[in-house]
């Protein structure tokens, strides 16, 4: 009998790209705020899903350095269960409600890509590298005190795509204005039977949900960001028109669970 959550499913499981939920995340954080042309932006937004005309353009960069366990101390193969990130998460409004629509993602190893596919991240593979800070006091440990600076970076296929830096300015109690919108995404898996390339085997817009979510260590500053044009790549387009505020931070959460928004096949 084969098993496994994910393929490939085998005799013993081990071979599936992904162990089943439930899924523990732990890491670091830089963020940087930024503002789009809102007439691009709502040009990558599903049916149903509207810019926030509060706050029209406004979203958020954010680079993950993190490691992944499910229920079999799966952080002890750092190789495959650690991972570095990139995703863009846009103010939007989903039937009157406050929601971070996330269009782009990228991340650098298979099981990651698996993982968000799963729950309706667009990822896509990439390579990121950010600013660390170490327990030891040194020059080549970031501090985490005021105009301490860390840097950011994501490139795909040998092309540069981001680049951001943060100055950071003070320790604060949390994130006000950014991450306090669940994030939502969309499941599209397509068919290859002739005929049926335009009706997907799945379409579904769904809305991540997030169990025990802490985010400590906030500090918070002055943020820079740039998207670089790269051919095949449409993240410039969503380029910055002004940069905001800029974080660095730690946070950890568990995943068992998505909400089915709309299934689109209909």
């Amino acid at each position: 009998m084969l098993k496994g959550f994910t393929a490939p499913r085998s005799p013993l499981s081990a071979a599936a790209l992904v162990p089943p939920p439930p899924w523990h995340f732990a890491g670091d954080v830089l963020a940087v705020e930024f503002w789009n042309d809102p007439d691009v932006s709502a040009h990558i937004l599903p049916a149903g899903v509207e810019l926030d005309r509060k706050s029209p353009g406004h979203s958020v960069a954010l680079f993950t350095d993190y490691q992944f366990t499910a229920q079999n101390d799966e952080y002890l193969d750092p190789a495959r269960y650690q991972c570095r990130g990139f995703s863009v998460l846009l103010d939007a409004i989903w039937k009157g409600t406050r929601i971070a629509w996330c269009p782009y993602c990228y991340v650098d190893n298979d099981a990651a890509l698996m993982r968000g596919w799963i729950q309706g991240y667009p990822r896509k593979l990439g390579t990121v590298h950010q600013t660390r800070t170490f327990a030891t006091a040194s020059a080549a440990s970031a501090p985490l005190v005021h105009d301490g600076r860390f840097s950011a970076c994501m490139s795909a296929h040998g092309r540069l795509l981001v680049q951001a830096r943060v100055t950071l300015h003070e320790k604060v109690e949390r994130l006000v204005g950014l991450l306090d919108r669940r994030i939502v995404g969309r499941r599209y898996f397509p068919r290859l039977c002739a005929g049926m390339h335009d009706r997907p085997a799945v379409d579904e817009l769904v809305r991540c949900v997030s169990n025990q979510l802490l985010i400590t260590n906030v500090w918070s500053g002055s943020g820079e960001l740039n998207f670089p044009e790269a051919y095949g790549e449409e993240l410039e387009v969503l380029g910055p028109l002004k940069v905001g505020r800029g974080y660095r931070f730690s946070f950890s959460y568990s995943v068992n669970d998505i909400e089915i928004l709309a299934d689109l096949t209909a």
